[in-house]
């Protein structure tokens, strides 16, 4: 199970890309000669289009053969039945084993797959506070 990015998260680092590589052909059209923090406009625009085809390829939570898994740059796995306790915390779901801890942070998740999220973590069993 692929729990997905907000659309409105996706959408905004595909329109801060474009803005921001829209500025380097404007600079690049406008000015004869091109400055190094003009070629820094490029780089930001590069990075919001990595990070948008990125969320975009690589979802937010999944959930396969009994490990939930969270992407990023620091992604991390845990295993189901290692679960002992779930806490709710600010919007946020905190996943509890014995000897480690994984944050859900749920303002980057849709509403239908928030829903696929919590009867999934339902199903576990375990302690909630």
């Amino acid at each position: 199970m692929k729990i997905q990015y907000k659309k409105r998260q996706l959408n905004f680092n595909l329109i801060f890309g474009i803005i921001w590589l829209t500025f380097f052909l404007l600079q690049l059209l406008f000015d004869d000669e091109l400055n190094w923090i003009d070629y820094g406009w490029i780089f930001i625009s590069l990075a919001y289009f990595g990070i948008y085809f990125y969320q975009k390829k690589y979802k937010y939570v999944i959930i396969n053969n009994g490990f939930l898994t969270v992407n990023g740059p620091f992604g991390k796995t845990i295993n189901l039945t290692d679960i002992k306790r779930i806490k709710k915390f600010a919007g946020d779901y905190i996943l509890k084993t014995d000897n480690e801890e994984l944050t859900i942070s749920t303002q980057y998740i849709g509403s239908k797959s928030l829903a696929e999220l919590n009867m999934e973590l339902e199903k576990l069993q375990v302690e909630w506070n």
